[in-house]
């Protein structure tokens, strides 16, 4: 397979496991779903876990860059930022084919804190942590790393509760609260 051929394999495998969860498919089913070989497959990728690591760094850098060029797009201050960022999530919950976090998922199919697959899943979370202390110091906020903490915290529960509930309104709702947190942050 040449180097496009390996992404391409990437990109289709990306949308089997956010379909179907790590564990639940199979090389079999990445067979059928992708229409790649076992034998290409294992010519870039030793193991499964190699594929699921390659997939979480396309789907990190793809979610990164999606919600910070949206936040960017959506405000233009540091406070109206973290309060676009919920909306931003809206949006992706309202995509037809969400189905919550990749990361979130293959934290908890790969529980072990020292598999490669869990300690990749938690390091894009700390991207995203970090990113939203970047912008809660940028407001000025008393304790920004405790503001940016609980933004985070209410990020991560509307990505869960919109699966469980099948609702698009965890997002507004977390927006909402994080707006109380930013005003008293601030004052």
């Amino acid at each position: 397979m040449r180097p496009n051929k390996r992404d391409e394999l990437v990109r289709k495998a990306l949308k089997v496991f956010y379909r179907y969860g790590f564990h639940a498919t199979g090389m079999d089913k990445l067979v059928v779903e992708t229409g790649v070989s076992k034998t290409s497959m294992y010519k870039h990728f030793r193991t499964k876990e190699d594929l699921i690591l390659a997939v979480l760094k396309l789907r990190d850098e793809e979610f990164c860059e999606n919600l910070f060029r949206r936040v960017n797009e959506l405000a233009d201050t540091p406070a109206g930022q973290l309060l676009a960022s919920f909306d931003a999530l809206n949006e992706w919950f309202h995509e037809k084919e969400y189905r919550g976090c990749m990361f979130i998922k293959a934290g908890a199919e790969f529980q072990d804190v020292a598999h490669p697959i869990h300690k990749q899943s938690a390091e894009h979370k700390k991207i995203i942590l970090n990113y939203l202390t970047d912008l809660a110091r940028k407001t000025g906020a008393r304790d920004p790393d405790d503001l940016a903490c609980q933004i985070f915290l209410l990020q991560e529960g509307a990505i869960v509760t919109a699966v469980f509930l099948k609702s698009y309104e965890p997002a507004q709702h977390a927006k909402a609260a994080a707006e109380v947190l930013l005003n008293a942050a601030l004052a």
